[in-house]
């Protein structure tokens, strides 16, 4: 292969990669855009706290909401905030650097509930559970003090499945991640940005914009979660039928509450033939025709899994 030749071929490779970046990036700013409109997370002069972890799913939504800044209809700000939770070897400096990078006001709070939870759960015990309810009650409070509207976390679309999962396994219960919900103290509003958004385009996306990921150390040692097994069985789901992801994801939002069995959702009790005709009405008769995995229809305007990326 001579000069000129192999210069075309690099030059085919970067045009062929920047295109594929470009379709990821308007696949992912869609589906954000698309979760922001449905639930309407973000209003008219929010003040929208996100919240960063140093992982590719934080980055990938703060990256996401200054591009939408730039472009919405309506004017928000956007804070960043990290939660130094003095973890060993945490390399505090990765985040000020990298948000003063971007310009964007931001803010490093530092809390030590690494030894809390350490000194708590005994070794070899979930530390997940302790973590989150402390790293929630701190957030919050730091809402406060900034003054934000909202709070935004990286939870993904797998993230929610994998939730809806360990619910119905492990609590007893028909319950998922809601794109957007007020705390539990009544003070804030949660959303996640990222909830129509699929991991593996988060992954890609991350690497093609080269995000300088923090792992979090605290409970890399615990391969055996619970939320981790679920996650790679959703994974494995994932790879062997085609579609069944989005079919999943598509049943929490599209809830038949007299089909279920919670006498406090529908009123079971007062049900009666009054010869009224009603679209929930049972069909215990009629033949029920199901698409099989591989054959549901997926958005058009995804990306293919087997496109490569390239940093813009």
């Amino acid at each position: 292969m001579n000069a000129a030749t192999e210069t075309t071929v690099l030059s085919d490779a970067d045009k062929k990669a920047r295109f594929n970046f470009n379709k990821l990036t308007k696949w992912l700013r869609h589906a954000v855009g698309d979760a922001i409109n449905d639930f309407n997370m973000i209003e008219p002069g929010d003040r929208v706290m996100v919240c960063l972890s140093g992982g590719k799913d934080s980055y990938t939504m703060l990256d996401i909401l200054l591009g939408l800044q730039q472009s919405a209809p309506i004017d928000f700000s956007i804070v960043a905030v990290n939660l130094d939770q003095k973890q060993p070897g945490f390399p505090g400096h990765v985040l000020p650097q990298y948000l003063s990078s971007l310009g964007v006001e931001y803010r490093i709070v530092e809390e030590d509930t690494y030894s809390i939870v350490k000194r708590v759960v005994p070794e070899g015990k979930t530390t997940c559970g302790l973590c989150s309810r402390l790293r929630r009650g701190i957030l919050y409070r730091v809402a406060d003090e900034l003054g934000a509207t909202k709070i935004a976390l990286g939870h993904h679309r797998e993230d929610i499945l994998e939730t809806l999962f360990l619910n119905m396994f492990h609590g007893g219960k028909l319950k998922a991640m809601p794109p957007k919900l007020v705390s539990d103290d009544g003070r804030h509003v949660v959303i996640r940005p990222l909830a129509y958004c699929r991991e593996k385009d988060i992954a890609r996306y991350a690497v093609a914009r080269a995000f300088p990921i923090i792992p979090c150390n605290l409970c890399g040692s615990q391969p055996n979660l619970q939320r981790q097994v679920i996650g790679e069985m959703i994974a494995d789901w994932d790879k062997r039928f085609p579609g069944r992801i989005e079919s999943m994801f598509r049943a929490l939002r599209n809830v038949v509450p007299s089909h279920l069995a919670d006498p406090a959702l529908y009123d079971f009790v007062n049900a009666r033939a009054d010869g009224v005709a009603r679209a929930d009405g049972d069909k215990a008769f009629d033949r029920e025709n199901f698409a099989e995995p591989g054959r549901i229809n997926i958005l058009a305007s995804r990306p293919d899994d087997d496109d490569g990326c390239g940093a813009p």
